[in-house]
């Protein structure tokens, strides 16, 4: 690291072209990242990594000219020169927002498209970039719920943290969002916000009377009319046994039981909605991106719903940047879409007909990893004014690295995840049949990728990221991802550009 300080060091008086092309870049088994040399003032700031870790390197000619905010240990230099060495650490991110602002996240509302690159690892940034840098769209690199934080031991704000240094590392300054995902209260809005995430996904599932869906005339009857008379006689004038024409070939009609049914399920959620909105703007004023998830339900948003949702949250005064309905068919973890295709295509598009009628606002497909049957028409039909939300497909490229290059840690992984699957399944809804999976002392080491080919075995893995990252596993696999970084950097950019290309997202120019 020395040699490789001095050396930058002797260049400070240079442009920064200059630094980044004769600086020594590697030492041994240390190296920086060529992309995150930086010029600041009479100083350099770079990232870093030997064999066990990454680092932040400052260097400057003297100890004065350091830039302010950045902490590590002070490591004397030729000629009087110093560098610092820092950890990835809070407040050394929080320098690096400081000093170079590109690296913070920001509001994508005015963003066509977006794809939301949930990383439970801290490690899937560079492959994200790569993939998107490509296209015309915006990543959404810092993404977490608050499930995937407890099961993973994180904070939203190292959440955000990891993200921005590798947007540094990688020099990426065309813009990033952070996403607070599948958010219920003001409370845990208020922990996303704090650590600078812009993009708040609130959940609605909690104060929406999803029960109702099923509820029969009388029963939707005597709830209705316990409704503000205001209310009771805006929702029939507006709504019953209307049709809205959404386009020459698409129509929207809500018959009276349908008004009086949409207003029993989602009047408490649309108040809570634009209390929501509300706390926003007085947050961030316009920077922020509000997106609205009706879709952890039992059964599909219907497209009068979706219309009658949409034009209440406008009367309301919540113009959200997204909306994400459940779709028909099974949106099941780690695999492709399961349902009718031709039913799919033809209800997506009403979908799509009422956002683009309706505030043109951006439809978000959530559980939107590798639902590549369904990636054509969801492009097609939204013009590319969408959000694809992705989670779990980030650690399922982790595991088939480790699948490839270390098998023994493979091995126990998926044996943690057997042991533990009886647990996780209270959490995630899947209906794959474990039997099927081979067990792996029967499989040689060459056969052991192939098994997240395999939809059984890719949602065994995928729902026990927990176990496997909090347990005794947790230090072996984090050595073994930072040892196999640069395989995993161009497995994640390769996955990638297969959701990107089958969406049809254009070429940047």
């Amino acid at each position: 690291m020395k040699k490789i300080a001095e050396s930058a060091a002797v260049l400070l008086g240079k442009s920064e072209e200059v630094l980044k092309s004769e600086m020594v870049s590697q030492s041994g088994a240390v190296s920086v990242y060529p992309d995150s040399i930086h010029k600041l003032g009479k100083a350099a700031v770079m990232m870093g990594r030997d064999a066990e870790k990454k680092f932040l390197l400052v260097v400057a000619d003297c100890a004065k000219e350091l830039p302010a905010g950045f902490e590590g240990e002070s490591v004397k230099l030729a000629d009087g020169a110093v560098a610092l060495v820092g950890a990835l650490s809070e407040k050394n991110a929080a320098a690096l927002r400081r000093h170079f602002p590109w690296t913070a996240p920001r509001s994508l509302r005015n963003v066509r498209t977006t794809i939301g690159c949930g990383d439970r690892l801290g490690l899937a940034t560079t492959g994200h970039i790569l993939a998107a840098k490509k296209v015309q769209i915006s990543p959404v690199l810092a993404q977490q719920s608050m499930r995937e934080l407890t099961m993973t031991h994180r904070t939203f704000r190292g959440v955000v943290d990891d993200a921005c240094f590798m947007v540094f590392a990688a020099d990426y300054r065309d813009g990033y969002g952070a996403d607070g995902d599948h958010l219920k209260t003001i409370k845990d809005i208020d922990t996303a916000l704090s650590a600078g995430m812009p993009m708040i996904t609130l959940d609605l599932s909690d104060v929406m009377n999803a029960a109702a869906g099923d509820w029969d005339a009388g029963k939707i009857d005597a709830a209705f009319a316990q409704l503000p008379e205001s209310l009771r006689k805006l929702v029939l004038s507006e709504y019953a046994d209307k049709e809205f024409v959404l386009g020459d070939d698409v129509s929207v009609k809500i018959d009276a039981l349908t008004a009086k049914r949409c207003a029993v399920m989602y009047t408490a959620a649309l108040d809570f909605a634009r209390e929501v909105n509300e706390h926003l703007k007085a947050a961030r004023g316009e920077e922020f991106d509000l997106e609205i998830s009706i879709d952890e339900t039992s059964s599909p948003t219907l497209p009068s719903h979706h219309l009658f949702i949409v034009r209440e949250l406008r009367r309301r005064g919540v113009e959200c940047s997204s909306l994400a309905p459940r779709f028909i068919g099974e949106f099941q973890k780690a695999i492709d879409y399961i349902g009718d295709l031709a039913e799919f295509d033809r209800q997506f598009k009403v979908h799509a007909r009422i956002a683009a009628n309706y505030g043109n606002y951006k439809i978000s497909v959530h559980s939107g990893s590798d639902k590549f049957a369904v990636y054509p028409t969801v492009g097609r039909e939204t013009r590319h004014y969408l959000h694809l939300k992705t989670a779990g497909t980030s650690w399922l490229v982790a595991v088939t690295v480790i699948a490839k290059h270390d098998p023994a840690l493979y091995r126990d992984m998926h044996r943690c995840a057997l042991d533990n699957v009886n647990e996780m399944l209270k959490l995630y809804h899947i209906t794959a049949d474990f039997t099927k999976i081979p067990a792996v002392e029967a499989l040689k080491d060459e056969e052991l990728p192939a098994l997240m080919e395999m939809p059984e075995a890719r949602q065994l893995l995928h729902i026990n990221y927990g176990p496997i990252l909090t347990g005794n596993l947790r230090e072996r696999f984090f050595k073994a991802m930072h040892k196999l970084e640069a395989e995993y950097d161009a497995a994640i950019e390769a996955h990638f550009d297969k959701h990107l290309r089958l969406l049809g997202v254009a070429a940047k120019n």
